[in-house]
């Protein structure tokens, strides 16, 4: 559980501060092609997580309309939109892709801890 509320909490550090540098964020299709590459995903896994990233958008979207600049507010939404977003990706992957998707979102930790922010790679 912790570990899901700190990749949650990375998740959340890596949007708010490309949001903050004026970074462009990636679209879905883009996330999931990077996906696709970093962990060999079929066609057929790379539409479901396409659609997966996707239906996070809007609900992302609508979380950071409805707090209206209320930082808590929003990050106490978002991190459990991260959970289900990272739960309903691992059940599209095979359990190898599953422990490298692990494996991945722990680096993107680690980076953010040693303040390199989320470089760029895939989330």
């Amino acid at each position: 559980m912790r570990k899901i509320l700190l990749t949650c909490c990375l998740l959340l550090g890596i949007a708010a501060a490309s949001h903050a540098q004026g970074m462009q964020r990636m679209t879905p299709e883009d996330r999931a092609k990077n996906l696709q590459t970093q962990l060999k995903l079929t066609d057929d896994q790379t539409a479901k997580v396409t659609a997966i990233y996707k239906a996070q958008a809007v609900k992302r979207d609508s979380i950071r309309t409805a707090a209206n600049g209320d930082r808590d507010a929003m990050r106490a939404a978002m991190m459990p939109l991260m959970q289900s977003t990272n739960a309903q990706i691992k059940a599209v992957l095979t359990p190898d892709q599953a422990t490298a998707y692990d494996k991945m979102l722990a680096d993107q930790r680690a980076r953010m801890q040693q303040g390199g922010g989320g470089g760029g790679g895939g989330n």
